[in-house]
């Protein structure tokens, strides 16, 4: 298990993590400063809205399904969108992200401003959320502190796996030692 909040690096939420926002989430650090806070999307929140509904230009380039995944509880109203490129080369409109791990070595964000066009041969796979996750400087270090958030590496097919919702168990369940029981823990304590 890592032990340091790094860009590329996964926040597990922990079996006593309530927030409706955050129960049971995989995020993905996008962002990491010390001064300035943290960065992520949620991987596994999948919404009911289709990517046509809102960005239909860049439908065609999105990894299924096809929809919009909730981010996180900051700013709903705005989408950022992750793709992945297939070489080393960064296309015009995509922004890698600052991370030393092999896992996303190839990931970056895409300006949604930008022609579709131009990315339709360089991205291998791309997802769109709708908001993100943000925490002030000092603020996911002691929710990691209190217990909420587990802190793990990433790796290659977590950005865009194809059954998110089984996302934070498959994730818990590669990690050594007893962390990998965390997996069964189940949805309500009280039925156990």
């Amino acid at each position: 298990m890592a032990e340091a909040i790094y860009v590329g690096g996964l926040l597990v939420a922990t079996p006593v993590l309530d927030d409706p926002n955050f129960r049971r989430s995989v995020v993905l650090i996008l962002e990491h400063d010390l001064d300035g806070g943290t960065l992520g999307v949620v991987l596994n929140r999948p919404s009911e809205i289709s990517v046509t509904q809102v960005l239909p230009v860049w439908d065609n380039l999105v990894t299924g399904p096809s929809v919009l995944f909730e981010g996180g509880p900051v700013q709903t109203d705005s989408a950022l969108a992750l793709a992945a490129v297939p070489s080393g080369e960064e296309p015009l409109g995509w922004r890698r992200l600052h991370a030393g791990t092999p896992a996303v070595s190839r990931l970056g964000t895409v300006d949604l401003d930008a022609p579709p066009e131009i990315l339709a041969g360089e991205i291998a796979q791309m997802r769109i959320f709708a908001g993100y996750a943000g925490w002030s400087a000092g603020q996911l270090e002691g929710e990691i502190a209190e217990g909420a958030w587990y802190v793990v590496d990433s790796e290659a097919g977590d950005t865009f796996h194809d059954a998110p919702e089984t996302l934070w168990r498959r994730v818990l369940r590669r990690q050594p030692g007893e962390l990998a029981f965390v997996a069964t823990h189940p949805d309500d304590p009280t039925m156990n």
